[in-house]
C-alpha cells in the first residue's frame, strides 16, 4: 500500500511538471488589472517626461486554490527592493516609493478604481502593480545520503512562482505595458530530519539541477524553497522588461527612418 501511494504520489508531480512551462501556477493579473484597458507598449514611448515616477505595488496573492503560502515579510521586502532596482534598469520608470498593498483584493475582471483610489492618496499617476503568486505541490521519494547509495524515504516539494506586472497610467486610466515571469525550484528532503549533511536541499529546476542550496533549518527549508524560485521568476521578468522596451525603441527608430 505505501508503495501504491509513492507511486501514485510520483505520477502526481509528473503530471503537474509536464503542464508547469505555461500554466502552473495559472495567470492572476486578470482578478487586478482589466484587459480592456491595455493600450499596448508602444504607448510608453509617448509619454512624456521620462522618466515615469511610479509607485510600486507588490500584492502577494494566495486566493487561488491550492496557491503556496506568503513569502514571509522580510523575503517579501527584498523582493520589492529587488524589483525596484530591476524595474529602474529595464525600463525609463523611476521608483518614487514601495506603496503597501492591504486593500488591494482580487475581483471578477479587475478592480481598477482601487487603483486609482490609491493613487490618488500617494498623489502618483502612474503604479507598477506586480502581483506574487505561486504554486507547490509535494510527493513522496527516495532520497540517497551521499547522492548514490544508503536509500532513506523522503519527500520532494515543487515550487512554481510567477510575477505579473502591469505598469498602469491612473491620469488617461490604461495599462501601458505587462510582462510576467516564471521561476521553478524544487526541495528535497528526507522523513528524519537529522540527516543534516545532505538535506534539505534545493535546487533550481530545469536549467541547473546541479547548482545545490542548503537552507540554514530543517523547519524553514520550505521558505527557502519559496526565496529561490521567487528569485529566478524576477530575473526572467527583468530580462523580458528589458527586451520588451528595446524591442519598442529599434520599432520606432526603424518607423522613422522609414519616414525620412
Amino acid at each position: 500500500m505505501r508503495h501504491l501511494l509513492r507511486t501514485i504520489g510520483i505520477l502526481g508531480g509528473f503530471s503537474l511538471l509536464v503542464s508547469c512551462a505555461s500554466d502552473v501556477p495559472p495567470t492572476r493579473i486578470g482578478d487586478y488589472v482589466s484587459s480592456d484597458r491595455a493600450s499596448g507598449a508602444e504607448s510608453l514611448l509617448n509619454v512624456e517626461p521620462r522618466p515615469i515616477q511610479a509607485g510600486l505595488v507588490l500584492v502577494s496573492d494566495t486566493s487561488e486554490a491550492g496557491a503556496a503560502p506568503n513569502l514571509p515579510d522580510e523575503a517579501l521586502v527584498r523582493l520589492g527592493e529587488n524589483l525596484k532596482q530591476d524595474i529602474e534598469r529595464a525600463l525609463p520608470v523611476m521608483i518614487k516609493e514601495i506603496v503597501p498593498a492591504d486593500h488591494i483584493r482580487p475581483q471578477p475582471n479587475g478592480d481598477w478604481q482601487q487603483f486609482t483610489d490609491l493613487a490618488r492618496q500617494r498623489r502618483l499617476e502612474y503604479l507598477v502593480v506586480v502581483v506574487v503568486s505561486s504554486t507547490e505541490q509535494e510527493y513522496p521519494v527516495t532520497v540517497f545520503l551521499g547522492w548514490t547509495t544508503h536509500a532513506q524515504p523522503g519527500y520532494r516539494r515543487d515550487n512554481w512562482s510567477l510575477l505579473e506586472l502591469a505598469l498602469l497610467d491612473l491620469k488617461d486610466n490604461k495599462t501601458l505595458l505587462q510582462a510576467e515571469g516564471r521561476g521553478w525550484a524544487t526541495l528535497d528532503r528526507p522523513t528524519a530530519p537529522d540527516i543534516n549533511q545532505w538535506y534539505p536541499v534545493v535546487y533550481l529546476r530545469p536549467q541547473d539541477p546541479e547548482r545545490r542550496i542548503w537552507p540554514p533549518t530543517y523547519e524553514g527549508a520550505p521558505n527557502t524553497l519559496r526565496v529561490v524560485s521567487f528569485e529566478q521568476a524576477e530575473k526572467r521578468l527583468a530580462s523580458k522588461l528589458q527586451h520588451s522596451w528595446l524591442s519598442e525603441l529599434e520599432e520606432a527608430t526603424a518607423a522613422q527612418r522609414s519616414r525620412s
